[in-house]
This record gives structure tokens, sequence and C-alpha cells, in this order.
């Protein structure tokens, strides 16, 4: 069985530019004068995870994960090297991600689904799940300006968990909300893993990797420096860190 998840050489590089300039007189004076800076996001990434497994990927603010996640849902295009990812994907990558803050929860929630590839017909009956799933209730119809981040993050996770993906993305959004709906995705997530979905997610609660993951990896400076045993891993990161800060 080919691998659900395959990165070859993958690099990500941004170019930065320094200096605004505030009219096009100023800009066309200054063009030879701009200051351009590369910012490598990922540096030379190979891996790959097998369809089934549940990878959580950690490091520190900038190290690349969310970057990583990034290249997997095709938001980003790889500057080097090859990403393939095989069957449908399901990506949750930042709050309010998909959604609308002028529309209503309602209204959002076909939006997004249609964004993440369902048909409206399919949207339609699943609807009752992803409210139940939600708690709005009487918030489903009101604008999501007016939603709290633990209720942006309840309706994009209800509805990237009914589009029943092959790979599923998730970027830290777990860690908002109360306790009680962080254990409803905790076991939507192992629902998934007993259907042998591939799950890829990246967060700070290390907690939360040691209990959901089945492999890690620790990305710093947009490479590779630990890939395998949860723990192991884990272990690696906080002896790089001072005083196991994992800022």
């Amino acid at each position: 069985m080919r691998p659900a998840v395959e990165l070859s050489g993958v690099s990500k590089i941004f170019r930065l530019c320094h200096g605004r300039n505030r009219s096009l007189k100023s800009l066309v004076l200054s063009f030879r004068r701009q200051k351009y800076e590369n910012l490598v996001a990922l540096d030379d990434v190979s891996l790959s995870v097998e369809p089934g497994e549940t990878l959580a990927v950690i490091g520190k603010n900038g190290s690349g994960k969310s970057t990583l996640l990034r290249l997997l849902g095709n938001v980003f295009k790889p500057t080097h090297g090859k990403v393939v990812v095989r069957g449908q994907v399901s990506a949750l990558l930042e709050l309010g991600a998909g959604l609308h803050p002028e529309l209503t929860g309602m209204e959002n929630i076909f939006l997004n689904g249609t964004i993440l590839g369902l048909r409206t017909r399919e949207i339609r009956r699943r609807l009752g799940d992803i409210l139940e799933f939600s708690e709005l209730g009487k918030f489903i119809d009101a604008p999501l300006k007016s939603y709290s981040n633990g209720m942006v993050m309840r309706l994009g996770f209800s509805v990237a968990v009914q589009v029943d993906p092959d790979v599923l993305l998730v970027d830290e959004v777990m860690a908002v909300g109360d306790e009680a709906f962080q254990e409803k995705c905790y076991h939507k997530i192992a629902e998934f893993q007993k259907a042998g979905k591939t799950i890829i997610f990246v967060s700070h609660d290390l907690q939360a990797v040691r209990k959901v993951a089945s492999r890690a990896v620790w990305l710093s400076a947009g490479r590779v420096q630990a890939d395998g045993a949860v723990d192991r891993a884990i272990d690696a990161y906080l002896a790089s860190i001072p005083h196991g800060s994992q800022g």
C-alpha cells in the first residue's frame, strides 16, 4: 500500500520585502533600492505517512509546522521538492478558515461545506449531525462576527469532520473551546482512527500529542530534528529548549 502522504526534499521559501512605498512614483524611484530577504520556512523535508497513521507535528513557533500543513492542504506550493497526498483531504488549518464573518452560522455551514468539496444535497443530509455536534443552538442563525473564538472553532470543526476524509489536517484548533467540547473532538478523532483515516495535526499541547498521536515529528528551523515514537520525539524537543518552554 502506498503512503497516504509523501514529501520528498520539500523546501518552502518566502520572499520578504522590507520597506513600504506609499505612491507609484516612490515605488518606481526606489525600485532598485528595495531590500528583499528569503525566509526559509521548510528546508529539505522528506517524510511519508502511512494510511491510518496519526502524526503529530511539534516544535516552537516559527519552526515550519503550519507551513507544512498548508503545503499538504494545497494552500501553498513547494519552492523545491514534491508533495503527494493521496485521497480526499479535509483541512481545519486555522480558526475561521473558510468561514465568512458577515454570514450566519447556517450560511457558513453551506459555504464551508462547499469549499471542502461537499455537494449541497450532502450538506443538507448531514446538517443535523453538524448542528448537533457544534452545540450552537439558536446562535446558528446569528452572524459569525458575533461568535466567540470557541464558537467559531466548534462550527469549523463540526463541518470539517463531516467530509469523511481520507486525510484530516488539523492546526491547533482543539486548543480553543471548553473541556467538554475538546473531549468531543478527541472522541471524533478516535472514530477516524478506528476507521483507518490518516490524521496529521499540529499542537503545542504535548499531553494531547501523547493522547492522540501514534508518531511525532519535531521540526526546528524548518528541518526535521526527530521522527518516530511520540515520547522519544517529545523528550528530544523538550531537551532542546530552556526549562521545557514550548513557545
